[in-house]
């Protein structure tokens, strides 16, 4: 079952369960609409996987099967981006793991 994060970790913009504007890779690092399109050109920053539109939980099925509260947030990640990096130029065995992914902006500006 998908954990439905709650938020972009580019921007920390809310992403609630029913929202049609969560994008995800398939380690379901959670970008927004705006985030995936402009700044990743659907390319998940962390392993290198294409971003795909998020599959929203039915409400009625959220109560016995609740999205995930554990934000995870990387505020550098935009900045770099903003300023020109691309985590897609990154070869893929010089990326990080999607648990460092807080870590990754450091090779992004190498």
């Amino acid at each position: 079952m998908l954990e439905l994060r709650p938020n972009c970790e580019c921007c920390d913009q809310d992403l609630p369960a029913d929202t049609g504007l969560a994008y995800i890779c398939s380690f379901e690092c959670t970008f927004c609409a705006d985030c995936s399109e402009h700044y990743l050109q659907l390319i998940c920053p962390n392993c290198g996987g294409e971003l795909l539109r998020r599959p929203h939980r039915p409400t009625s099925k959220l109560a016995a099967n609740p999205a995930s509260i554990k934000r995870v947030f990387n505020p550098a990640l935009k900045a770099a981006l903003a300023r020109g990096a691309r985590a897609a130029a990154l070869p893929l065995g010089q990326r990080l793991p999607t648990s460092t992914s807080t870590l990754m902006v450091l090779d992004l500006l190498r």
